[in-house]
């Protein structure tokens, strides 16, 4: 899977959707593709991958066939992709992934099989309690679990720094062994393709 072919699929889907094909949200991404390219060479087979509502990169990049991943957009899930057959899964809900993804790595780790997790998360997301304290819980019983941050300043319709009045986030000025933060600037909105479509 290369940059372009990540923007062919996110383009194709952005198309769909403004054409009314897609009758259910989709979050997409653009402008991260190095980032994301480079995080999932540390990704191997045996590893899980748990992600948020935007997340068409990750199935593409984990090994789901992108006719499968198109499928499952088409049929209105894009917001809810889960591939377990792939080691993917994802919560719509805000922070809902984060404890799943706790629990993976816990399982892990008590049944002492191989893998890792890596738990995609937006940059409001990171600033809840519920993620301060995955990551407290993940660093102390040193689970195999890593959380990538990624901050596209987009947070529904409210700007994280403004609604925190917090000119830097918390894993922004201080790193942690366990997080990985990127910023990025994407050319879509927080939700769709930037057409308004009635259905």
């Amino acid at each position: 899977m290369t940059r372009d072919d990540l923007i062919n699929f996110e383009k194709e889907i952005a198309d769909l959707f403004n054409a009314a094909k897609i009758r259910a949200p989709v979050h997409l991404y653009s402008g991260n593709e190095a980032q994301m390219l480079d995080i999932f060479r540390d990704v191997r087979a045996e590893d899980w991958v748990c992600c948020s509502w935007r997340s068409h990169y990750q199935c593409l990049l984990k090994g789901v066939p992108p006719e499968k991943v198109r499928d499952e957009i088409l049929a209105g899930r894009s917001i809810s992709l889960c591939f377990p057959e792939y080691r993917v899964v994802s919560s719509a809900i805000v922070g809902g992934i984060v404890p799943i993804a706790v629990g993976i790595a816990l399982g892990l780790k008590r049944r002492g099989e191989p893998g890792r997790v890596h738990c995609f998360i937006g940059e409001m997301t990171s600033e809840t309690g519920i993620v301060h304290e995955a990551i407290k819980y993940s660093s102390n019983h040193g689970l195999p679990i890593r959380f990538i941050v990624e901050d596209n300043g987009k947070s529904v319709c409210t700007d994280t720094r403004e609604a925190w009045n917090q000119p830097r986030l918390t894993y922004e000025s201080t790193p942690h062994p366990m997080v990985t933060y990127y910023e990025y600037q994407t050319k879509y909105p927080h939700a769709g393709a930037g057409v308004r479509v009635q259905f």
